[in-house]
């Protein structure tokens, strides 16, 4: 598992309310500036184990500080690197972060009880890395393999590092368009129809971009591997 390096600091400052995009974290009547698109389509949650009990969601819609800091503590690493695997930067990542924990917080009530629980808080998140994105550049899906040039200088590995955090580098290093398709095709397994109506592109748009992206992520992964 990335290493999240978020401690006590990080879950305070969330608490207390540190503005982002005109949102306050325990404030029901904060008003988020949401883009229209891109929107998850509906489909099956992830089949993924949590140790949140339904108590602890309940106390956390009370809002018990006890049971959100214990909420923030169960997700913040696996949610941090599905940020880091979208943002540019990890400066990037953590605002994604803790936008992602501002929505999942005011929108809890949202949740029915239907499908797995941490498979609806990623959705959330994905959705909030994708927003994020797409206010840094309107045009999302613009970049074209042919003539991109390759870093001349390829991410080091380190071998005192999870190979997890290494490939985080790399997908770092891919154009944000590769980067998103690549992501949600590859990563959270989502279909081209599916993506198509995400990113608001064609569906042989995203198949082609997919096809790139690949390319670019292999040869920046053979050229990391052979300095």
């Amino acid at each position: 598992m990335v290493s999240d390096g978020l401690g006590q600091g990080f879950w305070q400052g969330l608490h207390l309310g540190k503005k982002i995009n005109s949102l306050f974290i325990f404030s029901p009547n904060a008003t988020p500036g949401i883009l229209s698109q891109p929107t998850l389509p509906e489909r099956p949650c992830y089949n993924l184990k949590t140790d949140m009990a339904e108590p602890n969601l309940q106390a956390c819609l009370n809002g018990d500080r006890l049971a959100q800091k214990h909420f923030f503590e169960c997700f913040k690493g696996k949610m941090f690197a599905l940020c880091l695997r979208y943002a540019n930067c990890r400066e990037d990542a953590e605002d994604v972060l803790q936008e992602g924990f501002v929505k999942v917080f005011r929108d809890l009530n949202q949740y029915t009880g239907e499908g797995n629980f941490e498979g609806w808080v990623r959705k959330v998140f994905v959705n909030t890395a994708l927003q994020h994105l797409q206010r840094q550049k309107k045009n999302l899906i613009t970049t074209e393999l042919d003539g991109q040039d390759f870093p001349d200088e390829p991410t080091s590995f380190s071998s005192d590092e999870p190979a997890a955090k290494n490939m985080i580098k790399i997908l770092q290093q891919l154009p944000t368009g590769f980067r998103t398709i690549f992501n949600l095709h590859v990563l959270e397994g989502y279909s081209h129809p599916e993506i198509a109506e995400i990113l608001g592109i064609s569906v042989g748009t995203s198949k082609s971009q997919l096809l790139r992206a690949k390319a670019h992520f292999r040869k920046l992964l053979e050229n990391s591997l052979t300095t």
